[in-house]
């Protein structure tokens, strides 16, 4: 790594005619102040011998900086040489980095407070630590990012980590905070930030306070870093999806939650069916993919089709219909999962009613009318017996003031059973 950054300090004193003495000796002067600078990238005047560190390395290295910074502002503005004295000015700060942290043998996995740690083979990605909050530069430092919550840090700042994994509290709690902001001030936290404890104060002295609007607490500037994400509580109670600022310990639980169905809507806001026209209709083709959910195991065609894979993004679609997930909710409100879910209940009754004759076979007949087309309890115009299943056009059966023929007979079948067996 050191030779993809090396350089000469003759080419930063190149371009200035009084140079300092003691900065630089005699033989790096050049007596042309029109020579265009060379990077000299093929010198390396400051790699280290392995296993050796020259403190005074990291000493010249600084005053180099310093005389090309000074440079960079005597130079005309937009010239070439200017550019050039930039260029050598990042890599002069690369190597100083590079001396501070020197890249050691890191292991590729690392487990601490829960977090599985990966080290990171990306050189390119600018990133930005969660522990020190300042940028990673993967070009000349290790860091590793956690596989469960995607926590990013430096190697060096591995055993500073406080912070637990955020994918521990999602298995262990899974459930969301329901009320909006529950704020309850700074004097009940002591003016130290939630977190970390860091002191605090909205006046920014001697850290700023940032509210989370998930927590409603308040935290310092390296715990919230502004970062914004969609709100359950606001959703569930007043339809609202404009992201608010969270801290980055609630953004990232919020991400881990966003697709696991633990809304159950009908206990927690039953009212929100009677105002959201699209919660109605999605709950309709949930009801009806349960009603085709029995056709698909029975058949044969349908499990080597794997039809019912087509909901493997939304799983418990094909268990219950009344578990959201924050992310469903989120493509109701756009419109996304209602056009998805309706292209997949077409295909699903398509193969119940037209492509299998199985399936088909399992059809009902109204028992009331006798006529009409085979009946399913997923069509639009029938009506289902909640004891016996049996399927009836919707207008000849009504709940309770039509009695099921199909329940009658099942009721004189056992009369008749028990009569039997007295006789007996």
């Amino acid at each position: 790594m050191c030779s993809g950054f090396s350089f000469s300090l003759v080419d930063v004193r190149s371009h200035q005619q009084d140079a300092k003495p003691e900065l630089f000796s005699s033989e790096t002067r050049t007596q042309s102040s029109d020579r265009t600078m060379d990077l000299g990238l093929a010198e390396d005047h400051f790699s280290r011998p392995v296993g050796s560190f020259v403190a005074s390395d990291i000493e010249q290295l600084k005053l180099a900086i310093e005389e090309c910074k000074r440079l960079i502002l005597e130079l005309p503005e937009h010239s070439e040489r200017q550019k050039d004295t930039v260029v050598k000015l990042i890599h002069l700060r690369l190597k100083l980095q590079e001396l501070k942290d020197p890249e050691e043998d890191e292991p590729n996995l690392r487990v601490l407070l829960e977090h599985r740690f990966s080290k990171e083979k990306s050189k390119s990605v600018k990133q930005t630590c969660d522990k020190c909050s300042t940028i990673i530069w993967g070009l000349i430092q290790t860091w590793y990012t956690c596989t469960g919550c995607y926590y990013r840090c430096h190697s060096k700042c591995m055993n500073l980590i406080t912070k637990p994994c955020v994918r521990s509290k999602v298995s262990h709690q899974s459930e969301y905070e329901l009320s909006i902001c529950p704020e309850i001030g700074l004097d009940r936290q002591d003016y130290r930030c939630a977190e970390c404890r860091t002191p605090v104060s909205l006046r920014g002295v001697p850290s700023e306070a940032r509210q989370c609007d998930y927590t409603g607490q308040y935290y310092c500037s390296a715990c919230h870093w502004n970062d914004t994400a969609i709100i359950p509580a606001r959703v569930i109670h007043n339809w609202e999806f404009e992201p608010r600022k969270v801290c980055r310990s609630s953004m990232r639980y919020l991400a881990l939650m966003m697709s696991r169905p633990v809304l159950k809507l009908k206990e927690i806001n039953p009212l929100l069916f009677n105002f959201v026209e699209e919660l109605v209709e999605i709950r309709k083709l949930r009801q009806d993919i349960l009603l085709m959910k029995p056709y698909f195991i029975t058949c044969k065609e349908a499990m080597e089709a794997r039809l019912l894979l087509q909901l493997h993004d939304r799983q418990h679609f094909v268990e219950n219909d009344d578990m959201y997930s924050l992310q469903d909710l989120i493509d109701i409100s756009s419109g996304r999962l209602s056009c998805s879910l309706t292209e997949i209940h077409t295909t699903f009754a398509k193969h119940i009613k037209l492509d299998c004759e199985r399936c088909q076979a399992k059809g009902f007949v109204c028992e009331l009318c006798k006529e009409g087309d085979i009946l399913f309890p997923f069509d639009s115009h029938t009506s289902v017996c909640h004891d016996c299943s049996a399927v009836f056009h919707r207008d000849c059966y009504y709940d309770n003031s039509t009695t099921c023929p199909r329940c009658a007979r099942m009721t004189e079948r056992k009369q008749d059973e028990l009569s039997d067996e007295k006789e007996a």
